[in-house]
């Protein structure tokens, strides 16, 4: 946690200091040292929130885009009592989720569920097969008459399968905490993709760091993402071939949850 109640402000960690989880009121100490950034964690055996996840830098920096007092803010629901640190709350009420690691399928609907107004930023740098995935699929988009956006028919095969069925957009950073001097990298920007969409396309924008930042900070995001995703909406997918137009080789299974590649007798 970047964050504890020390004499009932919020202070980050120092060498040495104690203080208290703005949750769950348990006592935090700080953790500070040359081979991880400075922060507050639990004593072991702690339950005060099992979505958290070990900070790291990149957390910190995309945290730091944003005013201290919408960091690690704790949201509960009033008829369950169930309690939980969202990474970002805006002024505007948008929860920012942050994901370095690993996410568990049923985690991931739990929080969408629990969050509502939500969007997810993805660590795109974990994995390093993810960007040649993503660099390998890119060729397969299709432009829409919106600049920026594109049409991705199969994008389990450009972006990682645990983050397809999302139902809300997920951000994919792929420069993480890396400095890129060429302007033209591909990993400068961010890449929104936007719930999929007739089981098995899915609407992508490709945005600036800078404007992505500015539009959920002034409360631009949902009112331009709705419009974005009506624009470029696709009619039903029915049962026809167009001339000239390769059918698709893949279909959605609802059971495995994904695309499939169809076999052919």
């Amino acid at each position: 946690m970047k964050f504890a109640l020390v004499d009932n402000n919020r202070i980050e960690a120092y060498k040495g200091a104690k203080g208290i989880c703005p949750s769950c009121g348990s006592e935090l100490i700080a953790k500070c040292g040359p081979d991880r950034i400075n922060h507050w964690a639990h004593k072991k055996g702690s339950s005060c929130d099992p979505w958290w996840e070990n900070e790291t830098e990149w957390h910190r920096s995309w945290k730091n885009n944003y005013p201290e007092g919408w960091q690690e803010f704790t949201l509960s629901d009033n008829q369950t009592g169930e309690k939980h640190i969202a990474d970002i709350l805006t002024g505007h009420e948008l929860v920012i989720e942050l994901q370095h690691s690993h996410i568990d399928l049923q985690e991931r609907i739990s929080r969408e569920i629990f969050y509502k107004k939500m969007l997810w930023i993805v660590d795109g740098t974990r994995l390093k097969r993810d960007y040649l995935r993503f660099l390998k699929g890119k060729d397969s988009w299709r432009s829409t008459k919106t600049q920026g956006c594109f049409i991705v028919d199969f994008p389990d095969e450009c972006f990682s399968s645990a983050w397809i069925n999302s139902s809300v957009p997920v951000i994919f950073d792929f420069q993480g905490t890396e400095s890129i001097e060429d302007l033209n990298d591909l990993r400068n920007n961010l890449y929104c993709l936007f719930p999929v969409q007739n089981n098995r396309e899915a609407t992508l924008a490709i945005i600036s760091r800078e404007l992505f930042i500015k539009k959920t900070i002034n409360g631009e995001w949902f009112s331009e993402q709705k419009e974005t995703q009506a624009q470029n909406s696709s009619p039903p997918i029915q049962n026809i071939n167009v001339k000239g137009r390769k059918e698709p080789s893949h279909y959605y299974d609802p059971k495995k949850g994904r695309f499939v590649k169809k076999w052919r007798f």
